[in-house]
């Protein structure tokens, strides 16, 4: 099983050349490198050319490495792409997609510049379209001209925006969404990263949040912010006794004697095959975890 980290996903303005250049030193494993909400108007052009150096130069390690392009069908979008494009990042997050021909839109805008399969999609779930498409814009990753799809990015403050809904302890007010992108998302192999959490100074509400996410199915929390790295690792990184166990699972059903049963005992309770299958997922994760190290 072969997976990638995706605990913390740390959003860096593209027009701050000095935050682009810190991204390769801190402890997250993925950073956005944003041209888009971030970035005042009168600074796209010198962002997308900062962004597109840095990506070119290279030197972020095992951080996998995203550009956030502005929407396709404003001034900036296309421009950004092909300039993404020509630096190949690890992948480019799409804006406000909110139907599955968003996906497809820009899958073929990349084909068409020449994208290498290595540069995939991620989408933006920001909009209640999304939230109501949920399952055909999932759905579109099983197809050819939707395959680069491989993450959902809740966009958590634009939903509230769209929605007039508030941030409320708990996100009562969001749970609904949350968890219909997760659904959607794992029908169809995507990963799902949770939302920001705006409030730099409420670290137990950050915490938290961070909680919920993991408990809720996420794979990972966007940051604003360097200080919630070490929460958002840790938070989203199964525990020592978590892989013991998993590693327990899985050596138990290696055994000769259990190699064609379904059901087990292990330590006094039933386990089954499908508890395997969850203990390879928390090994591998913690075990390419581990190798980051």
């Amino acid at each position: 099983m072969s997976i990638r980290p995706r605990r913390s996903v740390l959003y860096m303005p593209g027009s701050n050349a000095r935050a682009l250049e810190k991204a390769k030193t801190l402890p997250t494993d993925a950073v956005i490198l944003d041209l888009e909400d971030s970035v005042a108007p009168d600074a796209k052009l010198v962002a997308r050319e900062q962004v597109a150096a840095i990506v070119k130069g290279g030197g972020f390690g095992s951080r996998e490495v995203v550009v956030r392009v502005n929407g396709l069908a404003g001034p900036w979008g296309r421009d950004d792409l092909a300039a993404a494009v020509a630096v190949a990042p690890d992948a480019i997050l799409i804006p406000k997609v909110s139907k599955a021909e968003d996906v497809f839109e820009a899958v073929a805008e990349l084909d068409r510049l020449g994208a290498p399969e290595s540069v995939k999609i991620w989408a933006m779930f920001e909009t209640p379209l999304a939230v109501l498409n949920a399952r055909d814009i999932a759905a579109a990753a099983s197809v050819p001209a939707g395959r680069r799809l491989t993450v959902f990015v809740l966009g958590t403050n634009d939903l509230a925006k769209e929605t007039r809904a508030r941030f409320v302890p708990g996100r009562t007010t969001m749970l609904p969404w949350l968890t219909t992108a997760i659904a959607a998302g794992r029908a169809f192999g995507l990963d799902v990263i949770d939302g920001v959490y705006n409030n730099l100074s409420d670290a137990e509400g950050f915490a938290a949040e961070c909680a919920q996410g993991r408990d809720l199915g996420m794979d990972g929390k966007t940051l604003i912010h360097p200080n919630q790295l070490e929460v958002a690792n840790a938070t989203f990184s199964p525990s020592e006794a978590e892989v013991e166990a998993a590693r327990k699972i899985l050596a138990a059903f290696a055994l000769p004697e259990n190699a064609s049963k379904g059901v087990i005992s292990l330590d006094g309770r039933m386990v089954e095959r499908l508890h395997a299958e969850m203990a390879e997922r928390v090994v591998a994760i913690a075990d390419a975890i581990a190798a980051k190290a």
